[in-house]
């Protein structure tokens, strides 16, 4: 088991948006998706790594941002935020920045594999 840092963190909050963030239902009255998101609460110091960061703290801090991350009720709202600007730095909707990275490319591969593919009952046989 990780021990927690023995310096203390510093505290982050969460970076004001880049672009607007679309509401998530037109019947939702209550507003953009990160107004409800649990991170915005107190414990926002856990998802942006403090400077110089050693690896042990660092990846404590990221596991314990993810379990908040797995009880917010927003979770897929912020992690799809964080793919489509794309968000280059601390833990989004329980993805570390390096994840997302994987997830991007993972999806980049699959849009080139899409467009590469024969549309779908084209049978003609090469010869």
């Amino acid at each position: 088991m990780l021990q927690p840092p023995h310096q203390s963190l510093q505290v982050a909050t969460v970076p004001a948006q880049r672009a607007p963030v679309p509401v998530r239902d037109q019947r939702d009255q209550a507003g953009p998706w990160h107004t409800e998101a649990v991170c915005r609460r107190d414990e926002a110091g856990l998802f942006f790594a403090p400077s110089k960061e050693p690896t042990a703290s660092r990846l404590a801090r990221e596991e314990a941002a993810k379990r908040v991350c797995a009880r917010c009720p927003v979770m897929i709202e912020c992690r799809e935020h964080a793919l489509l600007q794309p968000e280059p730095y601390g833990v989004w909707g329980g993805l570390t920045a390096a994840e997302r990275r994987v997830v991007l490319a993972r999806r980049r591969r699959r849009e080139m594999e899409l467009k590469a593919a024969p549309p779908a009952g084209d049978h003609r046989i090469a010869g």
